[in-house]
């Protein structure tokens, strides 16, 4: 169950990126994309705070800023239209692996 909550804070994560993101382009709607990314933030630090209680520290925090930065870089693709290259693409594979790679080493 803890493994979803992290799973959930890092989508989160993903979330209050998105929300700054978002904050940054639009001039008219400044505060309800910061109020977004207060909520988000508020709600993923919880959420990894409730993870790391079961789930070893280390592996909490490095799998939810695993799931941050890929969520991330993702919708900077789909929704910022930043650049999908090879070489972007081939190490967020890699990214993901690792994250896969500490849930099955994970002795929780």
């Amino acid at each position: 169950m803890n493994w979803i909550i992290l799973i959930i804070a890092g989508l989160f994560e993903v979330g209050f990126a998105t929300c700054l993101g978002k904050a940054r382009e639009e001039h008219t709607n400044t505060a309800a994309w910061l109020t977004g990314f207060g909520v988000c933030l508020a709600a993923s630090m919880y959420l990894l705070f409730k993870a790391s209680q079961t789930i070893p520290l280390g592996t909490s925090y490095a799998v939810w800023t695993g799931i941050g930065a890929v969520g991330t870089a993702i919708v900077g693709i789909i929704v910022f239209k930043e650049p999908a290259t090879l070489w972007r693409i081939f190490f967020l594979c890699t990214l993901v692996g690792s994250i896969v790679g500490l849930k099955v080493v994970s002795s929780h």
